[in-house]
């Protein structure tokens, strides 16, 4: 039987794969947490783990009829980003897949009522630095990396049963599973005019009072494992537009029982802005128990 061993909900903001000087020259000369903290992750938590399988919720990676995850056997070549092509530019990557477990999301989405997720093996699928960037830091060698869409037209009723799905599939094979809701909390951008003014990491710099209260009521809630408290109050936090419906979160959470799950986050980084937009590391511990599946 496969379990989640662990899960995060993890920043992948550009900066993290930047060049030591010039990260800490837009940070005032200090280093960012949010690059520390993978670092901290990887040691303390991965290579401990040593999942089979890392499935990342990507916030950047949007489809429109439906779900889509990886099922190639390889993902791999260059990278460069269509947003920030100074910043990504050619980075190898190679992306071990796992094709069985993909077709099997497939197949029990085929057998689930109103549920559309399609494993798509095409060689020439984009990938996006939601994914690229978390795996420069946190893939070990060999384990299989997956990537699940954000489908943009899809409501918080569908990611709650994408991720039930997925964490079905999970129980059903004998993988051990460490699943990455790769995004930020709440994510507007300062204007171009001003953006070069709002690029260090303190969080005077999030856009706007509203957006930093609603991620450190967030945050605070994810510490104390009130899961529950996040999803009863997601239409309220969707007013500081949190990165991509934060369906990373959500289809994340379902996965590990939805509001059920009361497992604590730990942080691994400071929370930090990124020109306006709110990131953290949280990581969540598989609980002694288990998941509790709903």
């Amino acid at each position: 039987m496969g379990e989640i061993v662990g899960a995060g909900l993890l920043a992948h903001v550009p900066t993290i794969v930047l060049p030591d000087d010039i990260r800490r020259e837009l940070n005032d000369g200090h280093e960012s947490s949010l690059y520390t903290g993978l670092h901290d992750l990887r040691r303390e938590v991965i290579d401990a783990l040593q999942p089979d399988l890392v499935i990342v919720f990507d916030s950047h990676w949007f489809t429109t009829v439906e779900f889509v995850i990886t099922s190639a056997d390889e993902r791999a070549g260059f990278f460069t980003s269509e947003e920030l092509p100074r910043g990504m530019s050619s980075v190898p990557y190679r992306l071990p897949g796992n094709r069985a477990f993909a077709e099997r999301v497939g197949a029990l989405a085929a057998q689930t009522p109103e549920c559309w997720i399609s494993p798509i093996d095409n060689a020439h699928l984009p990938n996006t630095y939601a994914t690229l960037n978390i795996a420069a830091f946190l893939q070990r060698g060999d384990e299989a990396w997956l990537s699940v869409s954000t489908c943009q037209t899809a409501e918080s009723i569908d990611f709650a049963t994408v991720g039930r799905v997925i964490g079905q599939a999970i129980a059903e094979s004998d993988l051990r599973v460490v699943l990455v809701a790769s995004g930020a909390l709440s994510h507007t951008f300062h204007s171009l005019r001003t953006l070069r003014q709002h690029e260090a990491a303190g969080e005077e710099h999030i856009y706007s009072d509203a957006a930093r209260e609603w991620d450190h009521r967030v945050i605070e809630a994810l510490e104390l494992g009130d899961h529950a408290a996040v999803l009863r109050d997601l239409d309220d936090f969707m007013k500081v537009r949190p990165e991509g419906h934060f369906a990373h979160y959500q289809m994340m959470v379902a996965a590990l029982g939805g509001a059920a799950c009361t497992a604590k986050g730990r942080r691994y980084s400071e929370y930090e802005n990124a020109i306006g937009t709110g990131q953290v590391h949280l990581w969540f511990d598989q609980p002694s128990e288990g998941w509790t599946h709903v």
